[in-house]
């Protein structure tokens, strides 16, 4: 015979108390003297009961007390886990979660799953890692307070952006500043597949799998560029996906379809280092042959052969005033944070550009 579960209806009749006054003992503790709650806890213990189920508590109190965070892209939560721009941001996130005793839920970004998690999630809020219509629907149908990053998703959406410009003109000025005049641009391709490349020429390039902020950095590119009399359409970009080994494939056609490029400007720090892999892979040698400027200052980006120059945003505090403003609830708040260019050993002065 199977022995039955035992219920918080059978601990209240135990303790001979009411089901509201159980239910108090293990969901709101302090209401009660401390005698009477250890009189029910000693009869749950003694009927092997273990506690509220957290779904059942989750339909009666409405609260979970975490949050989700979903990557941009069709990025698995395997592949967040190992992208070092991710972690810097995560941990951030972390920070203000363990402050306000909260749980982080990671949701995969796989375009079969994504709508699933979305509605069904255990949460209380989400960080959307990019505003893509299925999720904006998904998340508003749950009612609950959610943060869209690196997207301006409109006045009554909260965001949080970087001056993606800025740092691109920034970083395109350092090499013009070095004389470099022979340019390559490695954008970001944000679903998993082969490189793509773009061609210089006389009209106007569409990226094939990109967001805003990639063609506000191709702005920033753009601004530089232009002070020098270089235009962008004169410029090869190539589009590639960041991780491993994605980020090496991309870099070997780059070497092969712009091998005059004496400067590399690059949209992600995790792009940039399969540059410098691959640079090294193929004898050429950084920053003598050619140089690299990433984007994120992602924590692989001063340990790498050489440290790698590059366009730092604040991650950690990024991810920290994401988190805040998901659990301070529906308030209409657009934050765009600063960037600034540090620079490493992947420079130099190009005489002969």
């Amino acid at each position: 015979m199977v022995k039955r579960t035992a219920k918080l209806s059978d601990v209240a009749a135990a303790a001979k108390v009411s089901l509201g006054t159980a239910s108090n003992a293990f969901n709101r503790p302090e209401l009660l003297r401390p005698e009477l709650r250890d009189l029910i806890e000693k009869a749950a213990r003694k009927l092997g009961y273990l506690g509220p189920d957290p779904k059942g508590r989750l339909l009666m109190g409405g609260k979970t007390n975490a949050i989700g965070f979903i990557p941009a892209g069709e990025m698995s939560v395997a592949t967040a886990f190992n992208s070092p721009f991710l972690r810097k941001f995560l941990s951030g996130v972390a920070e203000v979660c363990e402050e306000r005793g909260a749980s982080l839920v990671v949701i995969s970004g796989a375009e079969e799953r994504k709508d699933w998690a979305i509605r069904n999630a255990l949460v209380d809020g989400f960080i959307l890692g990019h505003a893509e219509e299925v999720n904006l629907i998904s998340v508003r149908r749950r009612k609950v307070p959610f943060v869209v990053m690196d997207l301006d998703a409109g006045p009554d959406v909260n965001s949080v952006g970087i001056a993606g410009r800025e740092g691109a003109r920034l970083a395109a000025q350092h090499m013009l500043d070095l004389g470099h005049r022979k340019f390559a641009i490695v954008s970001v391709l944000r679903k998993r597949g082969d490189a793509v490349w773009h061609s210089p020429g006389d009209r106007e390039r569409q990226l094939s799998a990109s967001y805003p902020l990639d063609y506000e950095k191709l702005d920033g590119y753009g601004d530089a560029l232009a002070t020098a009399g270089i235009s962008l359409n004169s410029v090869p970009i190539l589009e590639c996906y960041p991780p491993s080994p994605w980020a090496e494939a991309g870099a070997h056609v780059l070497f092969e379809r712009a091998p005059d490029a004496t400067a590399i400007l690059v949209m992600s720090d995790t792009n940039a280092l399969g540059v410098l892999n691959v640079a090294r892979e193929r004898g050429i040698k950084v920053p003598d042959d050619v140089s690299v400027v990433g984007f994120d200052d992602a924590p692989d980006a001063i340990t790498s052969s050489p440290p790698l120059t590059t366009i730092a945003q604040p991650l950690v505090e990024k991810g920290r005033l994401a988190a805040n403003i998901v659990f301070d609830g529906f308030h209409s708040r657009h934050e765009i944070m600063p960037v600034k260019l540090i620079i490493r050993a992947s420079t130099a002065f190009r005489s002969n550009a």
